[in-house]
């Protein structure tokens, strides 16, 4: 009789979810796309990491097939994060060193950018110009990378760049080299960042903006409020959610300084700084082979990203924000 009930209680909790997937059967076909690519695509490949605790060989004598790799290979335990951590050819406090500092970089002066930009857009009243600015910001995103490096490369060549002989008019024979300085390899990084991504990212700011109600801002006109006023204690209280999220999502990503930019960018001279995790992990893995101990290391930025975002989540809820979950 228990068991009948117990039955008959999960049928009725079930009931409401097919009900509601009978009813909006397009918005779930619609979704169904983007579930099956996130499991195909991001959920499936964690089976590789597997790769992370065996000594990983493409080919093993006596076995063929796509999974006897991962069948067979021996199993090695922690060794390929010993040698990730204690490798003599490359240094891991070295890569650390590299990622960290264009990561924190990056938060302190880019992350600010699309904040400040959306507030200016916001305050904009002639809508055709709005328009027309908004526009204009956006366009930089959708450039590719391998342009923007190529771009970077021609303006700031030591022998006929326009900035470069533009600073040598200022500066002299001081002018700095930033395409060969390991110095300015944290700014150049990070500029071009600004540049191809700060306006993409007033979009989510704006939206933000969009949902202000507009009679706060009428009665705060009749209290005297002025522009600044209005900034300060109606529009940045109104995307400090918003803020926070971005913050949060951000600390996830702060061992990411991106492959592709760094990897164009990267030249003998400026090695020194430019050899991060996403470099490392390539060079071991894709042109050495030794696919184990690229393993390790994505294994070891995933776990630091899985614990940053949770404390990041954590510190914003003990704060008073809505976090995450």
């Amino acid at each position: 009789m228990g068991k009948k009930n117990n039955t008959s209680a999960y049928q009725h909790k079930k009931t409401p979810l097919l009900k509601d997937m009978q009813r909006h059967k397009w918005l779930y076909l619609m979704v169904l796309p983007g579930v099956l690519w996130m499991i195909i695509f991001c959920y499936l490949p964690m089976g590789g990491l597997v790769m992370a605790f065996q000594n990983y060989k493409l080919r093993i004598r006596g076995h063929s097939g796509i999974f006897s790799s991962f069948i067979y290979s021996e199993f090695v335990g922690l060794d390929n994060f010993k040698e990730f951590f204690t490798s003599k050819t490359v240094s891991f406090w070295s890569l650390f060193r590299n990622t960290l500092s264009i990561s924190l970089l990056s938060p302190a002066l880019f992350f600010p950018a699309p904040i400040i930009l959306s507030l200016m857009l916001n305050e904009l009243r002639c809508m055709p110009f709005k328009r027309i600015s908004q526009t204009l910001v956006y366009i930089p995103h959708f450039v590719s990378l391998v342009i923007v490096a190529s771009l970077t490369q021609q303006l700031f060549n030591s022998n006929d760049g326009a900035v470069y002989q533009l600073m040598e008019m200022f500066m002299g024979d001081g002018a700095p080299k930033v395409l060969t300085d390991p110095k300015f390899f944290n700014q150049l990084i990070v500029g071009q960042s600004i540049w191809k991504e700060t306006g993409y990212g007033t979009i989510i700011f704006l939206a933000a903006l969009s949902g202000v109600d507009m009679q706060l801002y009428e009665a705060a006109r009749v209290d005297g409020a002025g522009r600044w006023r209005l900034m300060w204690h109606i529009t940045l209280p109104a995307i400090r959610g918003t803020v926070v999220i971005m913050l949060i999502m951000k600390c996830g990503s702060i061992l990411n300084t991106g492959f592709e930019q760094i990897y164009l960018m990267k030249n003998d001279l400026n090695a020194s700084r430019a050899q991060v995790f996403d470099t490392y992990i390539y060079e071991r893995g894709i042109v050495s082979g030794q696919y184990s101990v690229s393993a390790a290391a994505g294994l070891f930025k995933s776990i630091v990203s899985l614990i940053l975002v949770l404390s990041a989540n954590k510190i914003a809820k003990l704060c008073g924000e809505s976090g995450f979950y």
